[in-house]
């Protein structure tokens, strides 16, 4: 505890703002969380198109495969633009945070929307192969950002 008798710690000036009022160590943890999340989402997404697209081939031919692909992209693309939002405001303010994400999020929604409105009467892919991979992509994405968060060493308290 200070008292005006005896003060503080004083800030090294050396350090400038970055490594006090930001976190520069924490923003640094962060950032190699989110970059394994990146990395684990991409493999993720390598698995989906050749297990997916195999299995959907097997399962239903041709269209399988085409939906196993379409599937794979729109997983890609979801799960991508949440990291990357996260990426790009690691370290700002949760209002800032808070509208990328929400910004990203109301993107993708669109994004979805147009996609199915697009395939819609479409007989060139199977919708339950790409709805199979779509649903193993988010939840394996969840699992492996879950991982990468579990793993990071992030500090919880500041020095």
């Amino acid at each position: 505890m200070t008292t005006p008798d005896t003060p503080g710690p004083t800030p090294d000036p050396a350090a400038g703002p970055a490594a006090g009022a930001t976190g520069e160590h924490a923003t640094d943890a962060e950032r190699r969380v989110l970059r394994t999340a990146l990395r684990d989402t991409l493999l993720l997404v390598g698995a989906l198109v050749v297990l997916g697209g195999g299995i959907g081939f097997l399962v239903a031919g041709v269209p399988g495969l085409w939906g196993a692909l379409v599937g794979a992209a729109i997983a890609a693309f979801f799960c991508a633009t949440t990291i990357w939002s996260m990426m790009r405001t690691v370290g700002s303010s949760p209002a800032r945070m808070a509208a990328f994400v929400m910004g990203a999020w109301v993107a993708k929604i669109v994004v979805l929307i147009v996609v199915l409105a697009l395939l819609q009467g479409r007989t060139f892919y199977d919708p339950w192969v790409l709805i199979a991979v779509l649903g193993v992509g988010a939840i394996g994405s969840a699992l492996l950002d879950y991982r990468a968060v579990n793993r990071g060493r992030v500090p919880y308290v500041q020095p």
